[in-house]
């Protein structure tokens, strides 16, 4: 049984600092900058042996004018709406100002379960803030101190209270729900048992995770494309430019599989960043790329494939990530069957090493085509995840050999002796050949070409590694072709 923690309050007041403590990571972005988390975003935490979810909210303020503030303020109600416990911070050495008094009058509104926290509480200069924090009507503030881990069992004693709290409702209901039940014959057959005879158990599947990041630059709809695959504001949208700072996991379901998309900020070229704050975000977003299976690449259709795309592609096939380049904003454009073809010669002239790369045109705003980027998404997943077994690979090894044989080096001949799969995700094979290094980049990119094409292994990065070897292993002279 799990319960939700909401760590809310005024800007600047250590919440991202306590997400990072109990998450055990730091996730999130933090900054002396007031502000700089925007969006709600949620993990797993830990005290002990207590696991829980925890959501890291904005700087809450008091503001009502359709605003980028305001948006922030509404995404932090809508946490305290999901919350089961929620930690109201202030700053113990500021003291209760007005803004915490505010926020206090919206806490006591919301119904929920609110516990008063002191943070910066580990000095003697904070006593004064922590008295003042009874007037707030949330009882005796806890002391803590985020950045240092003090006043954590504090906080234990309250998740825990609220998971046993939280199990007890269940089981009640779940006893009521029993004693009303009818009685159901269930017919159990023999593909749903795991085991056999008196030991059998029905058999479990998971559902295997898929971990997709959506990256580009700045306001090219990525936000607007997350809210619009999971129904609703799950993150901040606006016309402003840069307006993710952090990256934003939101796990979503489509057609029974399990989805972790990644809204992260908008990547400018390195010498347009200056800020710390620009750097910090860009940074998060590039990892992002490391931790996904498949990226999808935002290019916005009125300014495509400027040379940031272009980066952020082969930086993509660079990290052996799978890769699809959704061309968003296609409702503004007008010759869409001229503009689609120069989009795809483009791509196959500016991208050579990501040949047959899934293109898909869409609209985040209006929703349109939603279902052929995802089909996209899954089929180059299996690319992405190809095996050719080692028989297959010489099968057309041989075959690639005879029409275009290696050529000489300095008089000698190059022998290539087989080929075998190393590893998947991304595909990756090993090349013997007689002498290695004198075999040309060109020969290896007909090689890598031959690949995609015979066994249908488009747009995904493949790794191709030559290394020095003797005879073919796999190779059998009884069965030797005559004739």
């Amino acid at each position: 049984m799990t319960v939700t923690v909401a760590i809310v309050g005024r800007p600047n007041v250590g919440k991202s600092t306590l997400f990072n403590r109990l998450v055990g990571r730091k996730i999130a972005l933090v900054d002396d900058t007031p502000g700089v988390t925007r969006d709600r975003r949620e993990a797993e935490g830990r005290i002990a042996d207590l696991t829980f979810r925890v959501l890291d909210t904005a700087g809450y303020e008091d503001i009502k004018d359709g605003s980028l503030e305001d948006r922030m303020r509404q995404q932090t109600e809508l946490a305290i709406r999901e919350a089961d416990v929620i930690l109201f911070m202030i700053d113990a050495r500021a003291g209760v100002v007005p803004l915490d008094q505010r926020f206090a009058q919206v806490l006591r509104k919301a119904g929920k379960v609110v516990h008063l926290v002191g943070n910066k509480a580990e000095s003697t200069a904070a006593e004064a803030g922590l008295v003042e924090g009874f007037k707030l009507g949330f009882g005796e503030p806890i002391p803590l101190s985020a950045e240092h881990g003090l006043g954590l069992s504090e906080l234990y004693s309250i998740v825990s209270k609220a998971i046993d709290e939280a199990a007890a409702s269940i089981s009640a209901v779940q006893s009521r729900n029993l004693e009303e039940m009818p009685e159901v014959d269930v017919d159990i057959t023999e593909d749903m048992l795991e085991g056999e005879g008196e030991e059998a158990t029905l058999r479990w599947n998971p559902k295997r995770f898929l971990n997709v990041a959506i990256v580009g630059r700045p306001n090219a709809g990525k936000s607007t494309l997350v809210n619009r695959l999971v129904g609703e504001d799950r993150v901040l949208v606006g016309p402003e430019a840069g307006i993710t700072r952090d990256s934003i996991l939101v796990p979503w379901e489509w057609e029974g599989r399990v989805i972790n998309l990644v809204d992260t900020a908008g990547i400018r070229r390195r010498s347009r960043v200056t800020q710390k704050l620009e750097k910090l975000a860009v940074g998060d977003s590039l990892r992002s790329i490391q931790y996904a299976e498949v990226v999808v690449l935002m290019i916005d259709a009125t300014m495509p494939f400027e040379k940031q795309d272009l980066q952020l592609a082969d930086l993509v096939e660079r990290e052996g990530r799978a890769m699809v380049i959704a061309i968003n904003k296609w409702d503004l454009i007008e010759d869409k069957n001229a503009t689609l073809a120069a989009l795809r010669e483009s791509c196959e002239r500016l991208l050579p090493q990501l040949r047959g790369i899934p293109m898909v045109t869409l609209s985040g705003l209006q929703g349109r085509n939603i279902d052929k980027l995802m089909a996209a998404i899954f089929k180059i997943e299996r690319s992405w995840n190809s095996h050719v077994s080692t028989a297959r690979l010489n099968r057309w090894l041989q075959g690639m050999i005879e029409g275009h044989p290696p050529p000489a080096v300095s008089g000698r001949r190059l022998k290539i002796r087989y080929m075998t799969q190393a590893k998947t995700r991304p595909p990756s094979f090993i090349l013997f050949a007689s002498r290695p290094d004198a075999l040309p980049t060109s020969y290896l990119r007909y090689l890598t070409n031959g690949l995609r094409e015979a066994f249908d292994i488009q747009g995904t990065p493949i790794r191709l590694w030559v290394r020095a070897g003797s005879e073919n292993p796999y190779f059998d002279p009884s069965k030797r072709r005559i004739g």
